[in-house]
């Protein structure tokens, strides 16, 4: 339980130093950028959300993906593992998607298509690849580490009444972005808004939190949005069922439950 101790020390930290003014002695960008990573990936031991998912393209026309994820942390390390089932629509019915997420490797992602029984593995290069047709990607899902970029804070700014500080993320090594800057919520380290450049420098995806809710007292994201600024193109995001430390196994997360999904915890 030492990484859950640490991690309760880090935000507990992180609120009573939004509560200063920014000056020399506050948060420093990295650690607002892993305060967030911790607050937006990392809440709770584990956790159940149902997710219902509307891809919509530029003439207003929907397709809907309907979801269950799970997720739990390790107590060790930071490592995690998710487990994603897909209900609906027919053509992605009884797909799943598995991560096991490392704090300082490559992440491993498997992805099971039932059409043709086949567990794909994601290379570490296809992360970077849009996640079942969505305006998100594969690392979107599970998240980025904060030491693969570099930050800078640039300024605060409010989104819609909250106060945020603006930080931008430049990635040291390859990425499918060139920079990512990020609205971070000073009360309770979620990204309202983030804005992703393409190698031309300008803006091509976006990303928005339109609704926090607090589940026992855990503050998420219920509805978001990445949009393809170019293609008009863009991907709601609804988490209509969440439950934080469910008690899951270790056990659901193998290539077994890939192919047989554990109905316990999907239904």
């Amino acid at each position: 339980m030492r990484y859950r101790k640490a991690l309760i020390m880090t935000l507990a930290l992180g609120t009573i130093w939004t509560r200063a003014s920014f000056s020399g002695d506050a948060l420093a960008p990295g650690e607002i950028v892993r305060a967030c990573y911790a607050r937006f990936y990392y809440a709770g031991d584990d956790m159940k959300a149902r997710i219902l998912m509307k891809l919509i393209d530029k003439g207003g026309q929907e397709r809907i993906r309907d979801l269950t994820m799970l997720r739990k942390n390790s107590a060790e390390g930071g490592e995690q593992k998710y487990f994603i089932y897909f209900h609906q629509p027919a053509d992605v019915k009884d797909t799943t998607f598995m991560v096991y997420k490392y704090p300082d490797k490559d992440d491993d992602r498997w992805l099971f298509i039932p059409a043709i029984d086949l567990v794909k593995r994601i290379a570490a290069n296809d992360k970077f690849s849009s996640f079942v047709g969505s305006d998100f990607t594969y690392e979107d899902i599970s998240g980025r580490k904060p030491e693969e970029d570099t930050h800078t804070l640039l300024r605060e700014e409010d989104v819609d009444g909250r106060s945020c500080f603006v930080v931008e993320s430049v990635p040291q090594e390859r990425s499918a972005y060139t920079k990512r800057v990020s609205w971070i919520d000073k009360e309770n380290f979620l990204p309202l808004k983030e804005e992703f450049y393409d190698k031309q420098n300008e803006l091509y995806r976006r990303f928005e939190a339109l609704e926090v809710k607090e589940d026992n007292g855990i503050p998420t994201a219920t509805k978001r949005v990445m949009q393809n600024v170019k293609t008009g193109h863009r991907t709601e995001v609804t988490f209509q069922e969440v439950e934080y430390n469910a008690g899951i196994g270790d056990d659901i997360f193998s290539e077994r439950y890939l192919r047989r999904p554990p109905l316990q915890w999907i239904e």
